[in-house]
C-alpha cells in the first residue's frame, strides 16, 4: 500500500499543474521536445559583457534569495525545504520534458544515499543549450504552486530566468548562474546552470567540447546520454560519466570518505548520522521519503495498475 500511495504521488507530481504566465493556454503547457527546434537563440557578442549581477543573495545568507525572506529558516527546517525544493523542480521539469540534471554537491550527496547531506544548503542541477532557451521563452517568471505534506495552503516556486542567459562569455563573471528554482516562501533556491557548445574548442579539433560560465568544461561524453535515477524520491537524471566527473572535481577520497562536517556515514542504514549522536528525526524517516508533494489541480492523476 505504502508504494501504491508512493506511485500516487509521483503521478500527481509530474502531471498535474498549474502555471501562471506561461505563453499561450495554460491548459496545453508547452512541451520541450515539440518546440525544441524552434527556440535557438543567437547570443551576444563576446565584447558585450554585463556590468551588472542579476540575481541578488541576501545580506544575511549566501543561499537565500532576499525578495522572499529576512532570516534564515531554523536549522530543523531547512533539509525539508531542500527536499521539497529537489521534488517540485524535477517534477515540473519531468512533466514538461525538460531535460535537466543534478551535478556538482548535490550529485555528490546523490552517490552517497541518494538524499540532501544533512549539514548541506544548497543544490545545483544543469540544463542543455537548449533548455535553457526554452524555459526562457516559455516559463521564465512563471510560479508553480504545490500541495505538500503538513503544509498549510503548500507553497509556491518561481522558475527564473537570468536574462544574461544570452551571453555565454566566461568573462560574465557576473551571471554564471543561468537560472534559479525558488522556494517563494523560504528564499533557498536551486542554482541552474546551463552547458553550452565550446566553439573555440571545437574549432581547435574538440567537437564534443562543452563548457559552463561557471567555468567548468566537459566533453559531451561525460555528460551524455544521460541515466535515470531517483533522488530525494523523485526521478531525477545524472550524468553519464559521474564517478569520473566526482573524482574529477572532488578527488577520490570524496567517494570514500565516511566522516565529514562533524557527520558519520552508517553503510548499513546509508544515513549520515551526527557524530555528536544526535539524530534528526526528519532524516530518518517522515514526509521526505514516502510521502511527497503533489502539484495544485483538478486532474486525477493516472495510476498504473
Amino acid at each position: 500500500m505504502r508504494s501504491l500511495a508512493t506511485a500516487c504521488w509521483l503521478y500527481g507530481l509530474l502531471l498535474a499543474t498549474i502555471v501562471s504566465g506561461v505563453r499561450g493556454s495554460t491548459e496545453t503547457e508547452p512541451d520541450f521536445m515539440s518546440v525544441r527546434k524552434n527556440v535557438t537563440r543567437e547570443y551576444k557578442s563576446e565584447k558585450k559583457i554585463p556590468t551588472e549581477k542579476y540575481f541578488h543573495e541576501s545580506s544575511f545568507h549566501y543561499h537565500y534569495d532576499g525578495r522572499f525572506a529576512n532570516e534564515t529558516l531554523p536549522e530543523s527546517e531547512v533539509i525539508p525545504h531542500l527536499s521539497a525544493l529537489v521534488q517540485t523542480y524535477f517534477s515540473t521539469m519531468n512533466a514538461i520534458g525538460a531535460e535537466t540534471w543534478i551535478m556538482h554537491g548535490t550529485l555528490l550527496a546523490w552517490w552517497w544515499n541518494q538524499k540532501i547531506f544533512p549539514w548541506d544548503n544548497d543544490l545545483d542541477v544543469q540544463i542543455s543549450e537548449a533548455t535553457i532557451h526554452f524555459l526562457a521563452e516559455y516559463y521564465n517568471m512563471t510560479e508553480h504552486h504545490f500541495d505538500l505534506p503538513d503544509v498549510d495552503g503548500g507553497r509556491a516556486y518561481m522558475l527564473d530566468i537570468n536574462p544574461n542567459y544570452v551571453v555565454k562569455s566566461e568573462q560574465d563573471t557576473m551571471n554564471k548562474i543561468d537560472a534559479r528554482w525558488i522556494d517563494m516562501s523560504s528564499g533557498l533556491f536551486i542554482d541552474i546552470t546551463a552547458v553550452r557548445k565550446d566553439e573555440n574548442k571545437r574549432k581547435n579539433g574538440h567537437p564534443e567540447a562543452l563548457t559552463c560560465k561557471d567555468k567548468h568544461h566537459y566533453e559531451e561524453s561525460d555528460i551524455f546520454p544521460l541515466r535515470d535515477s531517483t533522488f530525494e524520491g523523485v526521478a531525477v537524471k545524472i550524468p553519464y560519466a559521474y564517478t569520473w566527473l566526482l573524482e574529477e572535481e572532488y578527488g577520490p577520497k570524496a567517494l570514500t570518505q565516511t566522516t565529514f562536517s562533524g557527520h558519520t556515514f552508517n553503510g548499513a542504514t546509508k544515513i549520515w548520522e551526527s557524530t555528536k549522536r544526535k539524530l534528526k528525526r526528519f532524516l530518518r524517516q517522515g514526509w521526505r521519503g514516502d510521502d511527497l508533494p503533489v502539484r495544485t489541480s483538478d486532474l486525477n492523476p493516472i495510476i498504473e495498475t
